[in-house]
């Protein structure tokens, strides 16, 4: 992000990880949460019921070596996925053989998380489009708005995925808005 200086990270704190939920067991988690929490409002397993939630994602149907040798030939920044296997214990395809991705953060001035978890669910609409799904409603208490809707907080980014626009097009288009609450938000920033 344009302006943006590097603070300290946790990890450079020298104190305990406690994890602030049964499914962010890690500082690594923590990383990845802002964009494959996105995962929820599909039907993609987003890796609960495994000791990496939110780092681990797939589906049944997914040929994990397919998936991560797709993404890593585009050269995501800050990211590398691992191809896996794995078998939540509870929530999506709970006791199911899942084929996916694990996460890899290398980079994490570079790792950008939500253009991270959208190009992995582009990706798998594209290689796998009559198995992709979008999560039907209801979702936290709301019973219209499609899950990947309310957690992107609108519908513009799921039907540009749905079009194939490019993301990075769609990255474009929120910038103006982006710059305009970098500079609002300035004021009240404790450190800077």
């Amino acid at each position: 992000m344009k302006g943006w200086k590097r603070g300290m990270t946790f990890d450079e704190t020298g104190l305990p990880w406690v994890p602030p939920s049964p499914n962010m067991p890690t500082p690594d988690t923590a990383w990845v949460y802002p964009g494959a929490c996105l995962i929820e409002g599909t039907h993609l397993s987003e890796g609960r019921g495994t000791t990496r939630p939110f780092e681990t994602l797939g589906a049944p149907y997914i040929k994990p070596d397919e998936l991560a040798d797709s993404l890593n030939k585009d050269r995501v920044a800050g990211v590398i996925f691992r191809a896996c296997r794995f078998e939540p214990t509870f929530h999506k395809f709970q006791g199911r053989s899942c084929g996916g991705v694990q996460i890899h953060v290398t980079d994490r001035a570079r790792f950008k998380p939500f253009m991270t978890a959208l190009k992995l669910i582009q990706r798998i609409r594209e290689l796998y489009p009559d198995d992709f799904a979008w999560r039907d409603p209801p979702y936290e208490y709301e019973t219209e708005k499609l899950p990947f809707d309310i957690l992107c907080g609108t519908d513009q980014i799921r039907r540009a995925i749905e079009s194939g626009r490019p993301l990075t097009d769609l990255a474009r288009s929120w910038e103006p808005a982006l710059r305009l609450f970098e500079k609002q938000r300035q004021p009240f920033l404790l450190y800077n």
